[in-house]
């Protein structure tokens, strides 16, 4: 693996951390937050990584990934609490 490989990998994976980290400490703080706040993000992150007509590096393409993967695992989560929440209130 080159060295630009590896710097690319770290950089989507300190910007993964990062979003993350960002995402649960905004849902902690915010009462009001739903997932589709949040899956209205996500579709704008996808319409920001499609609009790349003038090039951009390499490294905010992976930035950008590394942003998007980390909504679409929040999200994925979070869904599945509310249906592990919803299931677990159901009478037998």
């Amino acid at each position: 693996m080159s060295d630009s490989e590896t710097l690319l990998e770290q950089k989507y994976q300190e910007a993964f951390d990062e979003e993350f980290t960002l995402l649960e400490r905004r849902r902690a703080a915010d009462a009001a937050l739903t997932v589709a706040d949040l899956e209205g993000t996500l579709k704008t992150l996808y319409v920001v990584q499609g609009n790349n007509w003038d090039g951009r590096s390499a490294l905010l393409d992976t930035a950008i990934s590394a942003q998007i993967a980390a909504y679409e695992v929040f999200i994925d989560r979070w869904k599945k609490e509310i249906v592990s929440a919803s299931i677990e209130k159901k009478p037998i």
